[in-house]
């Protein structure tokens, strides 16, 4: 049975300040939680409504159905809702493809790019502190696990790229050169815009070498890619350079 105290916390969890006062995420799904688990991270508690395979049975706090939907965050649950241990961030350590995010806003692009940075192999995530906190639960779920093998860092990304401007600097813009004709770098920076307004004015100035993914249908000049697909086409090019 799920207590009236472990709701509160469950449900406070939903929001950024609680879970940084708390150091907890939640998690829900048996293939999220099973990947987070494999993966080593603590966890404070789980909830199922089914016995769990891979996870030692004293860990997991059965529950029913009934009590799923009222701590769930989803209106279809999936099984399973955990609470974990915010693990400590890593000290930053630049190697290959560096990917910057700059005001990415909805949780669904920011999961889906950090499973695109740990399929591809990078390491490094840096976000602008106005994009959406990668603890999210919406984000978690889009994850589908990466997070505990992607370092995220929320930093303020004007300083970031004048402490990296060494480096070559690469953003995606509408105009800019077809990223299938430049020659790519094996280390460098890539940053990705917001979803509505791209690459901010203040972060333009600092690119180096504009990008752009040529268009060959017939959609209309004003618009674009979203922001996680741009990111997984780019991040394609950036590898293959890398296997050549």
């Amino acid at each position: 049975m799920v207590s009236k105290n472990q709701i509160k916390l469950i449900t406070s969890l939903r929001q950024k300040k609680y879970r940084e006062k708390h150091h907890l995420f939640l998690a829900e799904g048996t293939k999220v939680i099973d990947e987070l688990y494999r993966a080593g991270l603590k966890f404070y508690e789980i909830f199922s409504v089914e016995k769990l395979s891979g996870l030692p049975e004293d860990m997991v706090l059965s529950i029913t159905d009934a009590e799923l939907k009222k701590i769930s965050g989803f209106k279809t649950p999936n099984n399973a809702l955990a609470i974990v241990h915010i693990p400590k961030v890593k000290a930053f350590q630049k190697k290959g493809v560096t990917l910057v995010l700059d005001q990415v806003r909805d949780p669904g692009n920011l999961g889906t790019i950090i499973r695109l940075c740990d399929w591809f192999g990078i390491n490094n995530l840096v976000c602008s502190p106005s994009t959406v906190d990668s603890y999210n639960t919406k984000v978690i779920q889009a994850s589908m696990g990466s997070i505990a093998r992607v370092n995220v860092y929320y930093v303020d990304v004007q300083k970031f790229l004048d402490e990296n401007r060494n480096t070559p600097i690469f953003g995606a813009f509408m105009s800019g050169k077809n990223v299938y004709k430049v020659q790519l770098p094996m280390e460098a920076i890539l940053v990705m815009g917001n979803e509505a307004n791209g690459i901010s004015k203040a972060l333009e100035k600092r690119i180096s070498n504009r990008i752009t993914i040529p268009q060959f249908g017939n959609l209309q000049e004003t618009e674009s890619l979203n922001v996680a697909t741009a990111t997984a086409i780019l991040l394609s090019e950036f590898h293959r350079t890398i296997e050549k």
